[in-house]
């Protein structure tokens, strides 16, 4: 048995694909296919249904699933345990944080907690929400930094993992204004309106799908474009594409420039939290002074 074959385990579970699974690994395919048979095999049973077109969990995959993240994420923690006690150091502290936070709040942030650096180096890793989370879970790193809202769930809300409140943000529909200042896409009960949307990927895609979802709406969208990237919805909004429900704390400048103007009535704008989540389980000595000076401020 070895690590890598559960982080391999884990990759092919997320993306049910074989080719993007071998590349997030950066592993080739047939080795990567190699080393998911191997774990199946000291296993001795199937983890996964493969067909031409398709890769599903195994009722055993989704059994095994859980736990492999579990004893993965413990295994990355004894290792940076037992570095620190034999006096080699833990290294950095690892912090994920989503696209949109790196680039505004964490900065500003940090920056206000000067004393939490003097405990450690800190590691920002910006990525999607999706693969933050996937870092989490396997024990990649020590904190996640995302926007949350109480009425969407995540990955992260289980017993293994607590989540403290450290800023507040607003998603806000956006468009470019036309020539008089009005919103150049008005969100209103006229024809559909051009939507700038987030991809699966991203955790503010997530909230607003299902916020929308659940609300009774008196206009209709019509989605032009996607990604995970909120700065990339902010260019295509600010270029007149369409509208795009943006965090406040990325869009503030273009607001107050008048790049910006919000597409409708104040109440269609989303109040959102932004977390700091770790693991529930104890970490080493500085991850755990870092937490407590979050905590305290």
């Amino acid at each position: 048995m070895e690590l890598i074959w559960l982080e391999d385990y884990l990759a092919l579970a997320d993306a049910l694909n074989f080719s993007r699974a071998a590349s997030a690994r950066h592993v080739t395919q047939p080795a990567f296919s190699r080393r998911i048979r191997a774990l199946e095999d000291w296993i001795g049973a199937p983890l996964f249904i493969r067909t031409t077109h398709s890769v599903a969990l195994t009722p055993a995959g989704e059994q095994f699933r859980n736990q492999a993240e579990v004893l993965t994420r413990a295994l990355h923690q004894l290792r940076r345990d037992t570095l620190e006690v034999a006096g080699r150091g833990a290294g950095p502290l690892s912090i994920a944080a989503t696209h949109a936070l790196s680039f505004t709040f964490f900065p500003k942030w940090v920056r206000g907690n000067e004393k939490i650096l003097a405990l450690g180096t800190l590691n920002l890793i910006s990525d999607s929400m999706q693969a933050c989370e996937q870092m989490m879970l396997r024990g990649d790193v020590q904190f996640l930094l995302c926007h949350h809202h109480p009425n969407i769930s995540s990955r992260l809300e289980t017993s293994q993992f607590k989540s403290i409140v450290v800023g507040a943000d607003t998603l806000v529909p956006l468009s470019a204004p036309d020539q008089d200042g009005a919103p150049r896409w008005r969100l209103e009960r006229t024809a559909p309106v051009r939507y700038l949307g987030y991809s699966e990927q991203s955790g503010l895609g997530r909230i607003i799908a299902g916020l929308r979802g659940a609300a009774d709406r008196s206009f209709a969208l019509e989605t032009v474009f996607t990604s995970h990237l909120a700065a990339t919805l902010l260019s295509m909004a600010r270029a007149g594409d369409g509208v795009a429900w943006l965090p406040r704390t990325l869009a503030e400048e273009d607001m107050s420039l008048g790049r910006l103007v919000q597409a409708g009535d104040p109440g269609l704008a989303i109040p959102i939290e932004i977390r700091l989540f770790r693991p529930a389980a104890r970490q080493g000595p500085i991850a755990e002074a870092v937490w407590a000076a979050f905590e305290r401020s």
